[in-house]
């Protein structure tokens, strides 16, 4: 994934074995990110939108169900995870130490960089 601009920095504070956020994540500001939204339909984004709840507080909360894609960290040299909104509709981010970079949101296309 190219590198683009900060998204947020977030903060991991351990209490019962899970990561949780102490600051204010916002929407994203990249521009591909709210392209890949835009062309989904309209119960994706609704689909989607839920999902960002979740993911504001906790990208790696167990109902998001994220995992390493393998093949595209890779490729870029960085750990990149996705989060599994729908059956086949993904969001994909790297960290970056505590800020959250690169955010695309779609399918199983997007895998293949």
């Amino acid at each position: 994934m190219p590198k683009r601009g900060v998204v947020w920095t977030w903060k991991r504070h351990y209490f019962r074995s899970r990561p949780r956020i102490c600051n204010e994540i916002s929407l994203p500001r990249d521009r591909e990110f709210w392209t890949s939204f835009y062309r989904l339909a309209p119960p994706q984004k609704e689909s989607c939108r839920k999902a960002w709840q979740i993911f504001k507080e906790n990208p790696f909360d167990l109902r998001l169900r994220a995992h390493k894609i393998h093949r595209l960290s890779a490729r870029y040299g960085r750990t990149i995870y996705a989060v599994t909104i729908e059956d086949n509709l993904r969001l994909l981010f790297c960290l970056d130490g505590e800020t959250i970079m690169s955010l695309i949101v779609g399918t199983h296309e997007i895998y293949k960089g």
